[in-house]
């Protein structure tokens, strides 16, 4: 993909002079700063990208220019990958959304809800209704994160270590299921691993490994050549440092190295974490926003029916509620206000109370190191943004980045 000559944002009704205002924009605000390694920004319009920038270097004190090959951890970008897998099953009749877990997974058969307690020392009581595979998708399933720090559930998930990188998706599930729900299904909105136990379904009912379905059923139809759980040898120059901005003292950290000296991402893992453990590139992903923006196909590769994609993006919270109004104080990669979920992502149901410019049904998600993407159907515009600097929010750089893009919309 690139950007055609031929085509200049005055052809999509955007306004050039804003769109290159962007990259300086944050190059004078977070990279001359020192606060931000690189910001790596794109805009399309009616398929056309008419924006892609590169400011930045793979080390927040050298390293190499960052650019189009650049390779980035998605963290919970993954998230929509994994509910589009799992929604071509559903296509194919493999899955339903009312099913219970257990039907896949049978360990969450007796899994129970926390009352009362320590984490050494607690009540629990069976919950209203079990575990759906809608829940699934909405994180209204009653699982947590550890990394969320708000409940002693979050406690017991740190102590029995969820998600290490040396179990399997299969091993992982079987454990987190005989754990304390935080709430019952469907009662309550919480950011959670919920997407991973998605991602087991997927294995479960395709007979794959999540890994080659991805890459079999999404990344190859969709030429998706940069994006894996891992990344090759022949890639690995092109992958860059990864940081970590300390939230009390703004000290800022290596969390992984860029290329060799990554300690993550050299080798296939074996846990093949579908809520967050992908890597890929701004064409790459965009190539997949694209599959969406069209109604489930790309070039000729038909992934999902458009109105399967519809579907997705309508809000699947009961009462049509907001991430904020179920959701409490909890962590959420868009804002709470003003956004539903769909199967795998925030959709705008209230423009207004976002404080944003935008669309209803704009379609949404980011990751753990300050990586974003929407999609907004109506002006069939599509914006991915990336940088490496944990935790995601430290810099308010997402809703500065939608700013500028709808400012530069002409028509």
């Amino acid at each position: 993909m690139t950007i055609q000559d031929e085509i200049g944002p005055a052809d999509v009704g955007l306004n050039e002079a804003r769109l290159k205002a962007i990259p300086t924009y944050f190059a004078t605000s977070y990279l001359d700063t020192g606060k931000l390694p690189c910001v790596a920004t794109m805009v399309s319009r009616n398929g056309q990208v008419v924006h892609e920038a590169y400011r930045g270097r793979t080390l927040i004190d050298g390293g190499d220019p960052i650019n189009a090959d650049t390779i980035f951890r998605i963290y919970s970008m993954t998230k929509p990958i994994t509910s589009v897998a799992a929604m071509m099953l559903f296509e194919e009749g493999k899955i339903r959304l009312d099913h219970p877990v257990s039907k896949y997974i049978p360990e969450f058969a007796d899994t129970e809800v926390w009352v009362k307690g320590t984490i050494d020392d607690y009540e629990t009581r069976k919950p209203m209704r079990q575990m759906e595979v809608r829940d699934l998708f909405t994180h209204t399933s009653g699982l947590t994160y550890g990394f969320l720090m708000q409940h002693e559930v979050d406690a017991i998930y740190r102590r029995e270590k969820i998600a290490r990188p040396d179990e399997t998706l299969e091993e992982m599930c079987a454990r987190l299921a005989q754990l304390p729900l935080l709430f019952s299904p469907g009662t309550r909105w919480n950011y959670s691993h919920s997407t991973d136990v998605l991602g087991r379904v997927v294995e479960v009912a395709s007979g794959e490994t999540l890994d080659t379905f991805f890459r079999e059923r999404i990344f190859e139809p969709l030429g998706m050549v940069d994006t894996d759980f891992y990344v090759p040898e022949e890639k690995l120059r092109r992958l860059m440092a990864c940081y970590n901005r300390n939230p009390d003292t703004g000290a800022i950290t290596l969390s992984d190295g860029a290329g060799a000296d990554s300690k993550l991402y050299r080798a296939q893992p074996p846990l093949l974490n579908a809520g967050g453990g992908l890597v890929s590139t701004l064409r790459d992903y965009h190539r997949f926003c694209q599959m969406l923006l069209h109604g489930g196909t790309l070039e000729g590769a038909r992934l999902l029916s458009p109105k399967t994609v519809e579907f997705m993006r309508m809000n699947h919270l009961p009462e049509n509620k907001t991430i904020r109004q179920m959701g409490d104080k909890t962590f959420s990669e868009a804002r709470m206000e003003g956004n539903g979920f769909g199967l795998g992502g925030s959709t705008i149901i209230n423009v207004a109370e976002t404080m944003q410019p935008g669309s209803l049904g704009t379609f949404s998600w980011g990751g753990l190191a300050n990586t974003f993407f929407w999609i907004d159907f109506e002006e069939e515009l599509i914006a991915i943004q990336a940088t490496q600097m944990i935790p995601s929010g430290c810099y308010p750089i997402r809703p500065q980045f939608q700013q500028l893009v709808y400012a530069a919309i002409d028509w």
